[in-house]
């Protein structure tokens, strides 16, 4: 799940069975799955769609993130692996120095693939399974470019780098303030972007009304 569906957008299995290149019992089962976990929701006569979130689901995600995200720091910190970690800032070290050769999406991605990167150096399989639901619920709803704030997908940039050094240097505690101090400027963000796409659709519908 990368983002690129739409909540207005019907799934149906035989075009993710083809796009996937998979059998459609997978695929149907993946769906039920995903319905269970909240990130798809089942319309009645209408079919399958991406659950959309509101600012009060939001605001939960972030806190349960900022909760278990803090954790994870601080158990990667004190005995994770970090060589996948590693790897990440590198990169992100190269979109620093030359921030234009990088889209904003492959940026974006990698700020979450650091954030998962986090969760496979603490170590901790049930901490793991709590984030990922999180993560498909967040990525599906925010992950097409509209969706981003991009001054703020190019300074979180930093942010990371800040962040791994602390887990570098196995400093659990400034590790765990620093990524809640991330996240909580990334929950502003997204409030932000959330409010304007609202405005927009409440536009979009006074207008269709007035046709």
């Amino acid at each position: 799940m990368t983002g690129e569906l739409e909540t207005n957008t019907a799934l149906s299995e035989r075009k993710l069975a083809d796009t996937l290149m998979m059998g459609r019992t997978p695929i149907r089962e993946a769906l039920r799955n995903l319905v269970r976990e909240e990130v798809l929701e089942v319309i009645p006569a209408r079919g399958t769609f991406v659950r959309k979130l509101t600012q009060t689901d939001i605001r939960e995600i972030y806190e349960i993130r900022t909760a278990i995200e803090g954790m994870a720091a601080r158990l990667a910190a004190k005995h994770g692996d970090l060589s996948e970690l590693n790897d990440i800032c590198r990169k992100f070290e190269e979109i620093i120095i030359e921030p234009k050769k990088h889209h904003v999406r492959e940026i974006y991605d990698l700020g979450a693939n650091f954030h998962l990167a986090v969760f496979r150096a603490a170590q901790n399989n049930n901490l793991y399974r709590i984030y990922q639901p999180l993560r498909l619920r967040f990525r599906i709803a925010f992950g097409l470019p509209s969706r981003y704030d991009h001054e703020r997908v190019y300074t979180s940039t930093r942010e990371h780098l800040e962040i791994f050094s602390a887990i570098a240097a196995r400093d659990g505690d400034k590790a765990h303030d620093l990524i809640v101090k991330h996240l909580e400027k990334g929950l502003d963000a997204r409030v932000r972007i959330f409010d304007k796409l609202q405005k927009k659709n409440e536009q979009s519908i006074a207008g269709n009304q007035n046709l």
